[in-house]
């Protein structure tokens, strides 16, 4: 049989949850500017569904909704709801500004779930399920439902609750596997028996929505494509709930990597999966494991002798993709003190970021001061500098002068700071078990708060004694939590930039509403 060509493949959609199920891992929580910043992304790398958020479980949720549907210009804007009619209504208000809109309601439909979380019959189901599309459809025609836990429903409950979302309007039926408990052939039989069986379902699309628990996301979102899903729900880096979701970078990357056996096709833009993974990582303070697939440190790299070797020989003997087909620049991108302004916007640009000319100012300044203080500057150090640069760093709250800090196995540990606090200068000297925790006390000597530290990690950018290290903080206070991130060659300033980075973003989270007590998840 004759290979087919790009056009004659199947379409899949991309239906990006990030924003929503990504930002629910503990500690996820991302600002409106990054939220953002993350979504224009999404739509200018082709993804066809963004959703942008739960919009009545916070103000902040809602915010974030209606902001970027004021902005997406390709992507349909997606908006979460529970089968009430309150969240139904809050979501539509949300998106009423997006170019396209859709809404996504749920329900559980397993026994389990209907017993002790919904404590409601099977009937009263039924019931909110006709109701809540119904209701969804006077704000829109795109309504996507979705059976919470849709894996362990029974089939006949299932392919009954199926056809009711279908009747009252649904146009798209997503079977999420909440807590991923299934396997890749159980995945596409699910599929396979909701399309024999639920009248009508020849008239929407089939989604799939995979958690990893069981490391098997990627492959029960690639088995129900095959068995007639054109719709995976994914995430970049794999983000989410507890063990996370399918991949986006790894669902795309297979189908097109392995189109003789997944004959599909997306509209996602590979070349911008790296400055996706960077970015949502910078976000969230998540960092890319070294071994992940498609966008981890390793994923391209080669040590062993004998792959070297075959590498040296044709690339394909050890990689079964370019890097640059997913956004990967060659290693070599070095400048120095004497490069200027150009030469660095240049080489952002070839890394993906294009920025404006008073951020460029603000990066090529730390790019100087580093540059004084390392021999070469590697692209993987421009990366961290954009990553661990505030966007609105004028407007910090705290903000550190000066940082003197002694240490060693005689000596007392003890930190000497001088910070502005809300414009005021103001010194303290504090001791610790060490450089980083005296710098940190002294920073709460002069700024006081509740909050507790709940992540300190360190993270070298590039190889030798002269490298940066990229510190992420993560810090919660009354359930909020907060990352801070900062890049330095000086661990410990570092240490505290990244600090004070996380305590003014909890400044600017002081300020806005108290989330709603409304929090539930569709996958």
């Amino acid at each position: 049989m004759a290979e087919q060509t790009e056009s004659e493949k199947e379409r899949v959609l991309i239906f990006d949850t990030t924003l929503r199920d990504g930002e629910q891992s503990p500690g996820a929580t991302m600002s409106l500017s990054e939220k953002i910043e993350i979504a224009m992304l999404l739509d200018e790398m082709g993804v066809d569904i963004v959703e942008a958020g739960f919009p009545i479980a916070s103000e902040g949720d809602f915010r974030a909704v209606a902001e970027i549907s004021k902005l997406l210009e390709n992507a349909t804007v997606c908006g979460l709801a529970r089968s009430s009619l309150a969240d139904i209504d809050r979501a539509a208000e949300a998106l009423k500004s997006a170019r396209s809109r859709r809404i996504h309601t749920f329900i559980s439909t397993s026994p389990l779930h209907m017993e002790f979380k919904l404590q409601m019959k099977p009937e009263e189901v039924i019931e909110a399920i006709h109701r809540s599309v119904q209701r969804a459809r006077k704000y829109t025609d795109d309504v996507q439902w979705s059976p919470e836990d849709g894996t362990r429903t029974e089939h006949d409950f299932l392919c009954r609750a199926v056809e009711t979302a279908i009747k009252a309007g649904a146009r798209t039926i997503n079977i999420p596997d909440t807590v991923g408990y299934t396997a890749p052939e159980e995945s596409a039989s699910i599929i396979r028996m909701l399309k024999e069986r639920v009248p009508g379902i020849d008239r929407v699309v089939i989604s799939t929505h995979c958690h990893n628990d069981l490391g098997m996301a990627v492959a029960n979102s690639l088995a129900a494509v095959s068995a007639g899903a054109r719709q995976i729900e994914c995430t970049i880096n794999g983000l989410g709930e507890r063990a996370g979701n399918a991949a986006l970078e790894e669902v795309v990357m297979a189908m097109r990597v392995r189109g003789d056996i997944l004959p599909f096709r997306t509209f996602v833009n590979t070349k911008k999966i790296l400055q996706a993974s960077r970015l949502v990582s910078s976000a969230t303070g998540f960092p890319v494991q070294y071994n992940k697939a498609i966008v981890g440190k390793n994923a391209f790299a080669h040590e062993a002798g004998i792959h070297q070797d075959g590498m040296l020989k044709h690339s394909s003997t050890y990689e079964i993709m370019r890097p640059e087909d997913v956004g990967i620049a060659e290693s070599n991108l070095v400048l120095g003190k004497h490069s200027g302004r150009a030469a660095l916007r240049a080489k952002l640009e070839q890394l993906g970021y294009n920025i404006g000319d008073n951020r460029l100012k603000v990066i090529f300044a730390r790019f100087k001061d580093l540059a004084d203080r390392k021999k070469e500057v590697f692209f993987e150090d421009l990366i961290a500098l954009m990553q661990t640069t505030p966007r609105d760093a004028d407007d910090a709250h705290l903000r550190i002068k000066s940082l003197c800090v002694a240490c060693g196995s005689e000596s007392p540990r003890r930190a000497d700071i001088v910070l502005e606090v809300g414009g005021d200068e103001l010194e303290a000297t504090a001791q610790g078990d060490g450089p980083v925790d005296a710098a940190f006390n002294a920073i709460n000597a002069l700024f006081p708060h509740e909050a507790k530290l709940k992540l300190y990690q360190v993270q070298a950018v590039t190889e030798g004694t002269d490298a940066q290290a990229t510190v992420s903080v993560r810090l919660e206070e009354n359930g909020r939590m907060v990352v801070g991130q900062s890049s330095d060659t000086d661990t410990v300033y570092a240490s505290a930039k990244a600090y004070v980075s996380a305590l003014n973003n909890l400044v600017q989270r002081r300020t806005k509403s108290a989330p709603a007590a409304a929090s539930a998840s569709a996958g």
